[in-house]
């Protein structure tokens, strides 16, 4: 029981980092006001891959 509360936590976790990914500009728009949103737009794209990863290998881990 513990393992399939683990694996769905990890599998959010993982979704919620391909939406940054997908919807680095939208999110971007929405959070932040400043001028510069290209390079806000790329952070919100690299935080998203680093957060993807980690909740894929929380998945295969748990595996």
């Amino acid at each position: 029981m513990l393992q399939m509360i683990l694996k769905l936590i990890s599998t959010i976790i993982l979704l919620v980092g391909v939406i940054m990914i997908f919807d680095a500009r939208p999110l971007t728009k929405k959070f932040f006001g400043f001028g510069d949103q290209n390079e806000a737009t790329n952070g919100f794209k690299i935080l998203g891959f680093f957060v993807f990863l980690i909740g894929s290998f929380f998945i295969f881990f748990l595996h």
